[in-house]
């Protein structure tokens, strides 16, 4: 992190601190024992120095949150053995990576750019028939609530302050379009209209979604979330493993970077590819002589 952006961070939230506290600055400069012309020049938007250890330590002491904290080395306010409980956390009882939870994290970054590595398709672009094939085990309330997510996702993409950027490897598109793995038994009607849907989404939703496809045979990616400076999250089976702190965040970010850097096919490029899979769909459909049905 550049000086200058650390010093606005601390200002932001030693701002953040006396709010909570509820005291005026003056009160606020006695109890952490500082001069009020000091904390008058930490506030200031022209300053361009941060304060002294001991300084941050006294205010960290009193608002019994931590320094990294105040410095914006971790997005968490806990200290000590909390703070590091608190780096990585495991939320256990997730039955799908559509969990009810990424719609709080995502309400929580509202403002931030929105990175993700879905485990199928993208979950916003998902038709009603896709959502049930997959989570077909799992039972209607599963099937409900899954779409519900679905739906608020699609919601929260079309708000015009979002911007969301997802990566996917073409090989699970072309895998999704030809009926191959976990999709063997998903009728071809149901797959056209997924890719319908698909191309419509894509055009409709971008630039702020932008969907980038790179080259399964050369770059991996376990499903994640990156929340803004929030958060990110992997997502294993059934649990998220949650990083807060901003190191862990930035690690995760520097993969998605990756990921982009070595998309394929690029987000003004997306419907087209996806056209070619509808093409190649139909053809395949008339060699083994299946009828499109209305």
């Amino acid at each position: 992190m550049e000086r200058a952006e650390t010093v606005e961070q601390f200002r932001q939230r030693l701002l953040q601190v006396i709010e909570q506290t509820g005291l005026t600055r003056s009160a606020f400069a006695q109890l952490v024992g500082l001069d009020r012309s000091t904390l008058t020049q930490l506030l200031s938007p022209e300053n361009q120095r941060l304060p002294r250890a001991e300084t941050v330590v006294a205010i960290a002491r009193q608002a019994q949150v931590s320094c990294d904290w105040l410095l914006g080395v971790s997005q968490e306010a806990r200290r000590g053995a909390e703070l590091v409980q608190a780096a990585l956390e495991i939320e256990a009882g997730a039955s799908s990576p559509m969990d009810a939870r990424l719609q709080r994290w995502h309400a929580e970054a509202a403002g931030y750019k929105i990175r993700y590595v879905p485990t199928t398709l993208p979950d916003l672009l998902k038709t009603e028939e896709v959502i049930r094939y997959e989570y077909g085990e799992q039972g209607d309330k599963v099937h409900e609530r899954q779409l519900e997510q679905s739906e608020a996702r699609l919601a929260y993409s079309r708000r015009p302050e979002t911007e969301i950027e997802v990566c996917c490897s073409l090989q699970t598109i072309e895998a999704f379009a030809r009926g191959e793995t976990i999709w063997r038994d998903l009728p071809l009607p149901d797959r056209r209209d997924q890719l319908e849907k698909m191309i419509e989404l894509v055009d409709e939703l971008y630039p702020t979604f932008r969907l980038f496809l790179y080259d399964g045979r050369q770059r991996y990616s376990a499903p994640m979330n990156v929340f803004g400076p929030m958060r990110a999250t992997l997502y294993v089976g059934d649990m998220f493993f949650v990083f807060n702190a901003t190191e862990q965040i930035r690690v995760l970010t520097r993969h998605f970077d990756q990921l982009i850097r070595a998309a394929v096919v690029q987000p003004t490029d997306v419907s087209d590819f996806l056209q070619q899979q509808l093409l190649h769909l139909e053809e395949s459909s008339g060699k083994n002589g299946e009828r499109r049905t209305a």
